[in-house]
């Protein structure tokens, strides 16, 4: 059956009274880009004078958007959401450091968060961004086909030697990991290096996924080259299928620089793309994994719709569908409610370091349009229907 994503007696199930009063709260505070703003601008001249906003991110922001400050406190998050059927991403979700040290440290903890997945029954996935295992200005300057010194071509091999140790020990483990997407002026050593995992790990199912920004306007022609790529070198493609998320920083950096922006001239193309990636890879599942990382609903319904009008079992190991923690229960729930494979993205990590992470998500929710409106509509039936 199709889901129906307007249940919100399945959508918060998991969810205390408390816990839904809580979320109110917070995204009517989001529904004000104002609010948002100025509550971002406060918080980052806070961190900067050290002064002791912590426990006030932890108990908003951070309590709905991640997991918790270890991996043990989100596998417990992990534990909760899995008996309603929703899988579990882990993402170590610290963002920002710039050093040989703090790169072989992250190492460990990803192969540590591999071991801890691949023990409980409800995490197939871990997340990585590879700017957490590299420079960025040493991926910006491969991007730009800029001739690398020899010091500079050892630390390159490091970040090779990196990511394979992480992904062997995922392929050991049998666990998928997502290589999240970046800013396009490093997006190109990312794919080739994802690309190099994917060859070496997927001889038998996806267990690397590299993943396609839609809203650049040449990201579907990228996805069905990199199908048949993998096609010829006889590996399985996995295909994690996202809009984008640095839309107004691309197109600032290509005014500033004054190069063609890459992305999408509207939404309207986006969306166009992004259901045509997600049609594409239905039909090459034999080929490939797919993964459907969005907050559409109208896309979600035609994926779900598309896979019953092609006679694609619901719970194929092929497809999953996945939403941020915190956000688009409506999606997840339901679908899972439906017999779909669905799965949270769960950050964690010591709250200084998830802040850009839970900034991005302060101001996301403020800038799509609906996005807030939605989420909020959807809580504050569910109180009602709750009598709260």
């Amino acid at each position: 059956m199709l889901p129906e994503f307007d249940n919100t007696e399945v959508a918060f199930q998991y969810r205390s009274n408390k816990e839904l009063k809580h979320a109110r709260f917070l995204f009517s505070s989001m529904s004000s880009p104002m609010l948002t703003n100025i509550g971002i601008k406060m918080t980052s001249l806070a961190l900067s004078l050290h002064l002791p906003v912590k426990g006030i991110i932890k108990s908003t922001l951070f309590d709905h958007f991640c997991g918790g400050e270890t991996m043990e406190d989100a596998a417990k998050t992990a534990a909760v959401i899995g008996k309603y059927g929703i899988n579990t991403i882990l993402d170590y979700g610290v963002e920002g450091k710039e050093s040989e040290d703090d790169f072989d440290k992250a190492v460990p903890e990803f192969i540590k968060a591999i071991k801890y997945a691949a023990s409980g029954k409800n995490i197939p996935f871990i997340s990585l961004k590879i700017t957490g295992f590299a420079y960025f200005s040493l991926l910006e300057k491969i991007h730009a086909g800029t001739s690398l010194t020899a010091d500079e071509d050892a630390a390159w091999q490091r970040v090779y030697n990196r990511i394979d140790q992480v992904c062997k020990a995922a392929s050991d483990s049998n666990i998928m990991v997502l290589v999240d997407a970046e800013e396009s002026w490093i997006q190109k050593p990312v794919d080739d290096l994802t690309d190099k995992m994917m060859e070496r790990y997927n001889k038998q199912k996806a267990i690397v996924f590299n993943t396609f920004q839609l809203y650049r306007h040449n990201r579907l022609v990228f996805l069905k080259e990199s199908y048949e790529i993998a096609k010829t070198k006889g590996y399985q493609l996995g295909a994690k299928l996202v809009r984008g998320a640095y839309m107004e920083k691309e197109r600032t950096r290509a005014a500033e620089k004054g190069y063609p922006s890459p992305i999408q001239p509207d939404k309207a193309a986006t969306d166009r793309d992004y259901d045509e990636a997600v049609h594409f890879c239905m039909q090459h599942l034999d080929g490939l994994s797919l993964f459907i990382g969005t907050h559409n609903e109208a896309s979600c319904l035609k994926a779900a719709k598309d896979m019953l009008d092609h006679n694609i079992p619901v719970n194929t190991e092929k497809v999953f569908f996945s939403q941020l923690y915190g956000m688009s229960d409506n999606i997840s729930f339901n679908l899972s409610h439906e017999g779909y494979h669905v799965a949270k993205y769960l950050p964690y990590g010591p709250v200084k370091d998830v802040i850009p992470y839970l900034m991005r998500r302060a101001q996301e929710n403020t800038s799509v349009a609906g996005q807030t409106g939605r989420e909020l509509s959807l809580i504050k039936k569910e109180i009602k229907r709750r009598g709260i």
